[in-house]
């Protein structure tokens, strides 16, 4: 078993006959799903997509992965094959696109629809390449076949990816569920005929490989989720993804059955659902769904809501709702479902949302107190059956915080994969194809691009810790006049604090030591602003940090005349 070194260097060149797989972003990590193949001069990118921020980075949008491996070389992308049309798999593609809007992409009908109707926003119109199950495309020097596989969207695809290198299969996202709400199976007879044929690298969803046993069926949730509406007394509020069509399915039908109105909220859920309704991907009863606007109309135990914000997202409709931000109300009585996973670092979110939601009355049922939702990835039983139909020679995890791709290799070993054949990498981390055997040979640029607003990568990690700090610390601002020929104060200095629990009244003492501390150093000719400036934030900090065992930031401002 291989796994990255902090000492790893950068990747030689690349030698002739071999492939190269660079993953950008989905390992270590839930999200920014994406991986670079490179072949004699040529890319294919698989997937391109957002991890959504935590706590620790405020004010942040979205995450993408950092293109600077291949910034230089986007004239030499093949095209883009989107797996499925989740946002933690094709959220980033506008931003590539951006820089250049003539890659081609290449999906199913319903990823395909879901893409487009999001670049429309960002007025891109793309080359697109629509393919099914059981199809293969010539994508440059790569040879793609594309494999159906169950999941928590429909039209999910695998892709087997050959090259002269060898073929490198990645799963996407996928689950075994044997009784899928569509009927559609993860095409095990296809992956075993890829088998025979020789896989030679395995890249698989390791995201459950935590969790024993097999997934529970889809359709399982629909007897909770009508034990849900048949009971609710007021307003049934649903959250989930906003392109999680298979569950928004069965809230449809629960609402049907039970004689209750549905209407969509936020635009993205608008959007996502009008799509898969079009395409046929989503059945809705006549008369079923209703303008948001016309509730008011309705008797309140006649009503469903599905919304976004399953995740705590601050944005998010639901939790607007529970911070009464939303022209939506909760009140005592309402039912609200959270109706999908819990993503890892998103538990204190949710937990804000579900305390909130609480507070003003709301029941609300999650899939720690009712069987409201089951996973979309393979847990460890279905990977063990899935190791031994595909009998990769090398295994590549992907998918999944550090815990899952170690998990999911050490259920690969157990079916007899070579330890030394299963490389753990990270993002960044090269990795080799050659003669049969997959090596880590170096690491690349691969971290975090932040989206604020209308700027992409304008905000670092030393901008996050200062937001950071004034969250927690808040700041001190000090203001003092001086001359600048001499350096002398002239006036000031005037401090101020804001968010720091110190009264603007209690900085008295400091105030005799600052103007010491500025005549001492104006007797001694330091006049650079800069210094002056730093001898003010060492003096002012150490003062609060002796006094009130807190780091504030400090802003000095000095001003010569």
């Amino acid at each position: 078993m291989s796994h990255p070194h902090p000492e790893l260097g950068a990747p030689p060149a690349l030698k002739e006959g071999a492939l190269r797989i660079t993953p950008l972003g989905g390992l270590g990590e839930i999200g920014r799903n994406m991986t670079v193949f490179e072949y004699g001069g040529r890319i294919l990118i698989v997937d391109c997509g957002v991890l959504f921020p935590e706590d620790e980075q405020p004010g942040v949008d979205l995450i993408l992965p950092d293109f600077t491996y291949i910034r230089d070389r986007l004239d030499k992308i093949d095209g883009i094959v989107l797996t499925h049309g989740h946002e933690d798999h094709i959220g980033a593609v506008p931003y590539l696109l951006r820089e250049n809007p003539d890659i081609p992409l290449i999906g199913s009908k319903l990823t395909l629809a879901l893409i487009e109707a999001k670049l429309a926003e960002h007025r891109i119109r793309p080359y697109v390449l629509e393919v099914k199950e059981g199809e293969r495309e010539r994508i440059g020097p790569f040879d793609c076949e594309f494999i159906a596989v169950n999941h928590s969207i429909p039209d999910a695809l695998a892709v087997a990816v050959r090259t002269p290198a060898g073929m490198v299969v990645a799963t996407g996202d996928f689950k075994m569920d044997q009784l899928p709400l569509d009927g559609r199976l993860t095409d095990l007879p296809a992956f075993a005929k890829l088998a025979e044929e020789g896989m030679d690298l395995l890249l698989v969803d390791s995201t459950n490989a935590e969790v024993p046993g097999f997934i529970p069926h889809e359709r399982d949730i629909s007897a909770a989720l009508g034990n849900v509406f048949a009971t609710a007394k007021r307003r049934i509020i649903v959250a989930s993804f906003a392109s999680h069509v298979h569950r928004i399915q069965q809230v449809l039908d629960a609402a049907h059955a039970n004689g209750r109105k549905v209407a969509f909220v936020g635009r993205s859920m608008v959007r996502n659902m009008g799509i898969a309704r079009d395409l046929g991907y989503l059945k809705v009863p006549g008369n079923l769904v209703v303008d948001v606007k016309t509730l008011d109309d309705l008797p309140e135990d006649k009503v469903v809501l599905v919304c976004t914000g399953s995740q705590g997202e601050p944005m998010a409709a639901l939790s607007r709702m529970a911070n009464r931000e939303h022209q939506i109300r909760i009140v005592e009585g309402d039912t609200v479902v959270l109706a999908s996973s819990l993503i890892p670092g998103n538990e204190t979110a949710i937990y804000r949302v579900i305390n909130g939601l609480t507070r003003w009355g709301a029941n609300v049922v999650h899939k720690g107190n009712a069987k409201v939702h089951v996973s979309g990835h393979a847990s460890a039983g279905e990977l063990l059956y899935f190791f031994n139909i595909c009998r990769p020679r090398n295994l590549m995890p992907v998918h999944g915080e550090w815990r899952h791709l170690r998990a999911a290799a050490d259920l690969g070993i157990k079916t007899g994969i070579p330890k030394e054949r299963t490389v753990i990498a990270e993002d960044g981390v090269c990795v080799d194809l050659e003669n049969g055997v997959a090596r880590i040979v170096g690491k690349v640029q691969a971290g975090y691009v932040y989206v604020d607003g209308s700027s992409v990568g304008d905000i670092t990690e030393a901008s996050l810790k200062d937001r950071r700090i004034l969250g927690e610390e808040g700041f001190i601002s000090v203001f003092v006049v001086v001359d600048s020929t001499n350096g002398k104060i002239v006036s000031g200095p005037t401090i101020q604090a804001r968010g720091s629990g110190i009264d603007d009244g209690a900085f008295g003492p400091v105030v005799a030591k600052l103007e010491e501390a500025l005549t001492r150093s104006a007797n001694d000719g330091v006049l650079e602003v800069r210094q002056v400036q730093q001898l003010v934030r060492r003096i002012i900090g150490k003062w609060v940090a002796d006094n009130y065992r807190r780091r504030p930031m400090i802003l000095p401002v000095v001003v010569e005349v």
